[in-house]
């Protein structure tokens, strides 16, 4: 008898379990369905798009922009020519002529680019975002090649083009991406040092390929790091991306492989997200955090290069335990540091501002354990708009020093954001004042007022920071870091011969 009842148990229990998985089905079915209707950049199938199992037609960065261009022609094809034009199109990134149409930019820096120099002082590689372009990093680039460094920005598998690019890439297409890149700047620049600068996903990129370097499988190994807004310790429920996007291969569930389903305005950034880009942005965020902890632990020689992290206080994708956990803390006391730009204090308040971040940057500024330097970027006072750096080195309980920078907040910015972090204010496109030309589309600091529900454009969208105000502090810290990181290279070299 109690047999039976078990078994009856079980049995229930098993059809609870099948209605609730159709019950799950048929509410994402209905989320989907509610969604904007799909166009032609979210579905189309760029076949020119570079893939790892190309690797053995593609051996060069100048094959694999050939076969670039390749893809921007059928992008003209299956995705342009397949879009209406006119005025009910002018902001649509799709429509030729549009104000959003890239191509009316020159240059269109939704391409892999290169900056040559004539007696390069070393090289860099700029890896951008999920979702981005090369453009994303184009401002530090040009800095850095003013300063005689070869820079290459690429573009990495399934950007630049359509969001519909983002629906079957993985991130070791990316990652071998990044290898030849790299092996095309040492082709430029000899023996002299090579550095990379990671933007968001691109952080974990240039991790993954140290890690490869230092562990003899590819060289060179980098001379140094520069991580902007790096995407470590994306959230768990991240890995949830890969069950929905298994979901919209069923008939009628189509909308399943988008996160977000937006309007395409952006010349140079995907508004859509695809469900596939978050499944690789936690697979390679994943993989990179197992590498270093075991790294860590390994006892084997610590040699990490030197990383510079820059983070907002406040970042609606990561957080600074995260980049201090699954990050700096485990790569050990060997010249890396950590920049910190904190709300605005002086307009900031408590009524008003949800996660104040102040308790855990005191609890950061105050642990003596922490094996790398913290430099603090804050107001002077709560009572001051003035912006000062406040330094603490390695395993300190106390900032003692403390630069006066010569920056002020600007009015109406609480804080910096994930996004803002690589663009400078002049920006012009996503600045803080537009561009004199009034017929270039302008994205940046926008004061539209009106009644919610009005716009397509999400509202968060519109709030969120796209420039940094203090950018040029951020480009004079990574030039002067690599100059650094070079010149140690130069002493240790000289020392072994």
């Amino acid at each position: 008898m109690r047999n039976k009842t078990a078994t009856g148990s079980r049995k229930r229990w098993y059809i609870i379990r099948i209605i609730g998985c159709i019950m799950a089905v048929v509410g994402l079915y209905a989320c989907g369905g509610n969604r904007p209707s799909l166009e032609p950049w979210h579905s189309a199938n760029l076949t020119e798009e570079y893939s790892s199992d190309k690797s053995d037609e593609i051996q060069t960065f100048d094959d694999y922009r050939q076969l670039e261009d390749k893809l921007f022609a059928q992008l003209e094809d299956k995705v342009y020519a397949r879009t209406e034009t006119g005025l009910d199109y002018a902001f649509v990134r799709y429509s030729s002529g549009s104000a959003a149409d890239p191509e009316l930019r020159k240059p269109n820096w939704n391409h892999s680019f290169e900056l040559p120099t004539d007696e390069p002082v070393g090289g860099v590689l700029l890896l951008h975002g999920m979702s981005d372009s090369p453009y994303t990093l184009r401002a530090l680039g040009e800095a850095l090649n003013k300063h005689n460094y070869w820079v290459i920005g690429p573009r990495l598998p399934g950007h630049g083009t359509a969001p519909s690019g983002l629906r079957n890439i993985i991130w070791e297409d990316m990652a071998s991406v990044v290898q030849l890149s790299v092996k095309h700047l040492a082709s430029k620049v000899g023996r002299k040092p090579i550095h990379i600068v990671g933007f968001s996903t691109g952080a974990p990129l240039a991790l993954n390929f140290t890690l490869d370097a230092l562990e003899g499988n590819i060289s060179p190994v980098p001379s140094s790091l520069v991580l902007i807004s790096p995407a470590i310790g994306i959230h768990p429920l991240a890995g949830l991306a890969a069950l929905k996007n298994g979901l919209s291969y069923i008939p009628g569930l189509g909308r399943m492989a988008w996160l977000s389903i937006q309007p395409e305005f952006d010349p140079y950034k995907y508004n859509s997200f695809a469900t596939n880009a978050g499944t690789q942005v936690h697979r390679v965020t994943r993989s990179v955090a197992r590498r270093i902890g075991r790294w860590s632990n390994s006892g084997a020689p610590k040699t990490f290069p030197p990383t510079l992290v820059f983070l907002s206080t406040v970042d609606a994708t990561i957080t600074a335990r995260a980049v201090v956990e699954s990050l700096l803390r485990p790569l050990g006391p060997h010249g890396q540091e950590l920049v910190l730009f904190d709300i605005n204090r002086f307009v900031a308040n408590d009524l008003l501002t949800i996660n104040d971040p102040g308790p855990l940057t005191a609890k950061l500024m105050a642990d003596e354990t922490l094996p790398f330097t913290i430099t603090f970027v804050t107001n002077e006072n709560q009572e001051s708009i003035q912006v000062v750096a406040r330094h603490k080195d390695p395993f300190s309980p106390v900032a003692p020093e403390l630069d006066l920078l010569g920056i002020a907040w600007p009015t109406g910015v609480i804080s910096l954001s994930h996004v803002a972090l690589p663009f400078p204010p002049d920006d012009p496109l996503y600045g803080r004042r537009p561009p004199d030309d009034e017929g270039i589309l302008f994205l940046g600091q926008m004061a539209i007022q009106g009644e919610r529900g009005l716009l397509k454009i999400p509202y968060d969208w519109l709030v969120r920071l796209r420039h940094n105000p203090f950018y040029e502090y951020l480009e004079s810290r990574t030039v002067a870091w690599m100059k650094r990181a070079g010149e140690n290279q130069s002493a240790v070299g000289e020392t072994g011969n």
